[in-house]
């Protein structure tokens, strides 16, 4: 018998999806009858506007979209994204550097696979979105971590990033708004970031999914845009899934100088080829048309976001900063860590999230999935009357703690 490991090293050192395993909890507890609130999965309840269902109807009835097409996306749907991004951040890019992916998580892992030789390090602003990480480990990198906390808003400065860099770091993860903590960096942030990153060389890749939902006086910015002397030392991330809820369309994209896409292409083209075509006729209706279905979505986020940020900051021992983008309250809870609680006495962020689970029936996201212990992730992108019943019912079982 062999005594070699049946998974691999490489794979085994993967950890779950943390928001989907919560998602998933959820579920199964609603499916045994109970009323389970679920705060975990970042989408949005909004279904997909219907023109863009009409335009998914219509290219299933095309022979054509029955094939083969380009591994690194539809030439239309390349130019219409090109144009896109034209449109929403000033940044000019041709359609021969977009590479169209099979969703975000994607264009996340061909980026990094591209990039990164092992031992290149990156900085990665922590509280993080979960698959940032594995993706740099995936692709033989490392991950530098630079918290941030409630203090500043979740944003980092430029002097913590300097602290961080060494002779390896090749790359700097830029995410504004960002996903967990809803933070937002102003133009004049965003500016001295990217002229620092350029100062020194590094690549910035920038995810730029919630790039339309900002709320208040926030603003979005584009790096790549905002700082032009990065040159050819940037790549776009971006996608369908947040700004016009598809999330399970599974379009995503990115944009980045010619040898990247290439190479990136290159790589997809082995691994699964083109993204399904008439996802990417829905994508071209998306990027296509107006943004008014956005703007409704985003007056409900906006409304949502100031109950939640209310209702949470009314809870003893948990605080959330004001988020300005996406569609994430990052609450500390470290207040409550420890304190005895229904016969119990949790140590750390991930316990409590079990005990509300269990006890309230209320699903979150502890802020060990995100890099940052002693917070919650809850997404504010459902139903208004789940969000105030859900909140309720965490903020009465958390009131109880001694």
């Amino acid at each position: 018998m062999s005594t070699r490991p049946r998974i691999s090293a490489r794979i085994s050192a993967i950890s779950e999806s943390a928001t989907l395993a919560v998602d998933a909890k959820a579920k199964a507890m609603k499916a045994e009858g109970r009323p389970v609130i679920g705060f975990g999965a970042g989408e949005p309840d909004f279904p997909t506007p219907g023109y863009i269902v009409e335009a998914a109807i219509q290219a299933a009835r095309e022979p054509r979209f029955h094939k083969y097409t380009p591994a690194g996306g539809l030439p239309e749907l390349k130019q219409a994204i090109a144009d896109k991004t034209r449109r929403d951040s000033g940044y000019a890019v041709e359609a021969s550097q977009v590479l169209v992916t099979n969703g975000g998580k994607q264009a996340v892992y061909e980026v990094f696979a591209t990039l990164l030789d092992p031992g290149d390090e990156v900085l990665v602003v922590a509280p993080y979105w979960t698959t940032y990480p594995e993706a740099v480990k995936l692709a033989g990198g490392v991950q530098v971590d630079v918290v941030a906390d409630e203090s500043t808003g979740y944003l980092a400065s430029v002097e913590q990033l300097e602290a961080a860099r060494t002779e390896r770091t090749k790359v700097l993860l830029f995410v504004s708004p960002s996903n967990p903590t809803g933070a937002v960096y102003s133009r004049e942030e965003t500016e001295a970031i990217g002229r620092w990153a350029a100062e020194h060389g590094l690549w910035v890749v920038t995810d730029e999914i919630y790039e339309h939902l900002v709320y208040g006086g926030a603003e979005f910015t584009s790096i790549a845009t905002a700082v032009p002397e990065l040159g050819d030392r940037v790549v776009i991330l971006n996608g369908v899934a947040k700004t016009y809820a598809m999330t399970g369309w599974r379009v995503g994209w990115l944009i980045g100088p010619s040898d990247v896409v290439k190479a990136a292409t290159n790589l997809q083209s082995h691994a699964t080829s083109n993204v399904a075509n008439v996802s990417q006729m829905a994508a071209l209706a998306a990027v296509s048309g107006d943004l008014s279905a956005v703007a409704e979505m985003r007056a409900a986020f906006d409304r949502r976001r100031q109950t939640i940020v209310r209702m949470l900051n009314e809870i003893p021992g948990v605080f959330c900063p004001e988020p300005k983008g996406a569609f994430y309250a990052y609450p500390s809870v470290k207040e409550l860590i420890g304190k005895e609680l229904r016969g119990k006495r949790p140590r750390s962020s991930s316990e409590l999230a079990e005990l509300i689970l269990e006890e309230a029936e209320v699903a979150v996201v502890p802020g060990e999935a995100f890099g940052t212990p002693g917070y919650f992730r809850l997404s504010y992108a459902l139903g208004d009357d789940d969000l105030v019943e859900g909140v309720s019912r965490m903020g009465k079982l958390l009131s109880e703690a001694r």
